[in-house]
């Protein structure tokens, strides 16, 4: 396939050309990708014994730079392999890599093959000539790019064994929430000392063919009132305060339906676990839920609002065993107003006018052109679900032609379906095929995803940062395309947007700073910044490894947390693959009972398979799932699910985690055969 670049792109890439590790900082759909091909060919035609891996940090971007840029323009003189977390290819890495000259990868299988020691899964960093970080500005504190660029630094530091040349790519390397000029400009060369730049690379003799190639959207601000009158709202607001009359709790914010409540009833919740006080956590479980609520019925419809919780309390009611007088009365309290709020949630005169300001941008475009598409960003996986459904049930919009579906991530959520790898190709092919013309999608579709030219993108009631708003911006790139922020007149949202706009603008004077710094001071700065980070890296690992030594697995005991009973001892967790904390007491399976099939989980295993999810025999708690590995059943246990105690002579406490890492005492690796002699004596496991 010929290859042609244009000057902008071609002056970008010189460094690069001549081996040194650089940032390329190109606008969405500048051609980016396109350019860091032409340097990983250039890079195997010209190095004996290259071998290339580019790296993205979304599973879909693996197939779409696969299919779309590397194996087209590299196929005729090179291998080519792309590899994703449904790749049977992963359980033998090792090979894949010696068989191929370029590996495209999410950076996770990397990181884990770097950190594996068995022969057919491990690699060094030393394998590999060139390394491609796609959407680099991820390089920073503990992402997994960052961890892989640890490993690097470490290695160069201690000038042990080669290097990669490393190339990042990045529309936009933000300011890291800074709003200061310092701030800015050290979050930003902290990315390039983490990934060893020499600098970052833009287009200054060719800044106008730029311009000309990458035309900006027209930017609109789709303001809308407050209702007027909003009665499901304040109905779900008296149920709040019913509650918080009965716990009595003196220090509940009067924001309700706001991110500072949720904040504060996740920490009582946490707190009521911890003190084993039901009523303190049942009621902020419930008052969270009613918080989530009053938060759909601002983006969404009443009827979604009304949809969650109804979904909610079916599943209380179907999982739990109540307990106590507190059960009965939350519950009490939805079915006391539940059909109030129904009524209430057919009224259109109390609906949400951010519709209706986005029914008109829709009809606007669809109207005007049938080659229209869009995009709608919103905040959650629930609300793509209730636009789209809205959007298939509006029948002026139907009317236009509108073709919808939502867009979201492949991981695994408590409130929503996940949309697995196929379904999300699914979608994408659709939309580029002219199936479907409008998506509603979360920030999946921000980041590098090669989606067909839209007229119009649309911002709807979203917080994020400058990033975000740059890559969601540079979807809209046909021509004539508009770029519209919906949102409240006053709101925090509109407020964030010109926060926004002023981070662009303050990324742009820094980056430009960065460029013009004597070359002698930046590469001080950079290995300044290099040694610190491998410094604060050691003394880090080494508190985390002091805080696992404080207490023994013996001296622990977990308990539910909804009805806190003891289950088991921390000596009887175990580790599997670095990732699965599961029990290896034969007598805990007395405390849970199995719930439903085997859980879907949307990647291929090697050695292990879920089981059905498994949750508290006395309460109905969810608390993990079981896994059968190398067929041997065990419980993996979710700790959010649990209250963890801790006690010895010099110390004594309870407290509740978020992640199995941060628990102060030592989980040992699971020993297979070990655990197999002891529970399945009659087989033999003589060597003969």
């Amino acid at each position: 396939m010929e290859f042609n670049l244009r000057d902008y792109q071609k002056e970008v890439v010189q460094p690069a050309l001549r081996g040194y590790n650089v940032i390329i900082w190109l606008p969405t759909g500048s051609g980016k990708t396109r350019a860091a091909v032409y340097v990983v060919r250039n890079h195997l035609e010209k190095k004996t014994k290259a071998k290339v891996a580019v790296l993205v940090n979304k599973i879909h971007l693996v197939d779409q730079h696969f299919n779309k840029e590397f194996q087209p323009f590299l196929k005729d003189k090179f291998k080519v392999v792309a590899i994703s977390g449904d790749s049977e290819e992963k359980m033998f890495f090792s090979h894949v890599v010696k068989e191929n000259d370029v590996i495209i990868c999410t950076a996770q299988i990397l990181e884990n093959a770097l950190s594996n020691m068995e022969e057919e899964k491990h690699v060094e960093l030393s394998d590999f000539s060139l390394l491609v970080f796609d959407e680099c500005h991820h390089t920073h504190k503990e992402s997994v790019y960052n961890k892989i660029m640890t490993r690097y630094l470490e290695m160069k530091l201690s000038r042990n064994g080669s290097l990669p040349q490393i190339l990042g790519l990045t529309a936009s390397p933000g300011t890291g929430g800074n709003t200061s000029f310092e701030k800015a400009k050290e979050h930003i060369l902290q990315i390039c000392a983490n990934l060893d730049a020499m600098g970052i690379m833009s287009p200054e003799i060719n800044f106008e063919e730029l311009q000309e190639n990458v035309p900006q959207p027209i930017k609109k601000y789709d303001v809308t009132e407050e209702r007027p009158e909003d009665p499901f709202g304040d109905a779900l607001k008296e149920m709040m305060k019913m509650i918080g009359r009965y716990l009595d709790h003196p220090n509940l914010p009067h924001e309700l339906g706001s991110q500072i409540y949720e904040q504060a009833v996740v920490e009582l919740e946490k707190t009521g676990a911890v003190a084993g006080d039901r009523k303190m956590r049942v009621c902020a479980i419930h008052l969270r839920k009613y918080n989530d609520s009053l938060m759909i019925n601002d983006t969404v419809r009443m009827i979604d609002a009304l949809s969650f919780l109804d979904e909610f309390f079916q599943k209380e009611k179907e999982k739990k065993r109540l307990l106590d007088g507190h059960d009965d009365f939350v519950f009490q309290v939805y079915e006391d107003y539940q059909p109030i709020l129904s009524e209430l949630a057919k009224v259109p005169d109390f609906e949400n006018p951010k519709l209706e300001k986005l029914e008109k941008i829709l009809l606007t475009k669809f109207q005007a052109s049938k080659e229209s598409r869009g995009i709608i960003f919103t905040k959650t996986r629930m609300s793509t679900y209730c636009l789209a459904d809205w959007i298939k049930k509006n029948r002026k919009l139907q009317e236009t032609g509108i073709k919808v579906s939502n867009l979201t991530g492949s991981g695994i959520s408590n409130q929503t379906k996940h949309m697995t790898q196929n379904e999300q190709r699914d979608v994408i092919a659709k939309f580029r095929q002219g199936d479907l013309n409008l998506l509603v999608a979360t920030s999946v579709a921000e980041e590098g995803l090669d989606i067909k030219e839209c007229n119009v993108v649309v911002r709807y009631g979203l917080m994020t940062n400058e990033i975000a708003m740059v890559q969601a911006r540079g979807r809209a790139r046909a021509e004539d395309s508009v770029y519209s922020v919906v949102a409240k007149q006053g709101g925090k949202e509109i407020r964030r947007e010109f926060t926004n706009e002023y981070l662009e603008e303050l990324t742009k004077q820094v980056i430009k700073d960065i460029q013009q710094m004597p070359k002698e001071e930046y590469r001080e700065k950079i290995k300044e910044l290099q040694m610190e980070s491998v410094i604060s890296r050691k003394l880090k690992m080494e508190e985390n490894e002091r805080k696992r030594q404080v207490f023994k697995p013996t001296e622990v005991i977990i308990y539910c947390r909804n009805c806190t009973t003891a289950v088991c001892f921390g000596s009887d967790m175990r580790l599997i693959e670095n990732m699965h904390h599961v029990n290896i007491n034969p007598d805990f399976k007395i405390y849970y009972e199995r719930s439903g099939g085997n859980v879907p989980i949307p990647k291929k295993f090697e050695d292990w398979e879920p089981g059905p999810a498994i949750k508290c025999a006395n309460c109905g708690q969810e608390w993990g799932m079981e896994m059968i590995y190398k067929s041997v059943t065990l419980p993996i246990l979710s700790i959010k699910k649990f209250v963890v105690e801790m006690l010895n002579k010099e110390k004594s406490e309870k407290k509740s985690y978020r992640q199995w890492k941060d628990v102060p005492f030592t989980i040992e690796e699971f020993d297979y055969v070990d655990y197999c002699q002891n529970n399945f004596p009659e087989v033999s496991f003589d060597s003969a």
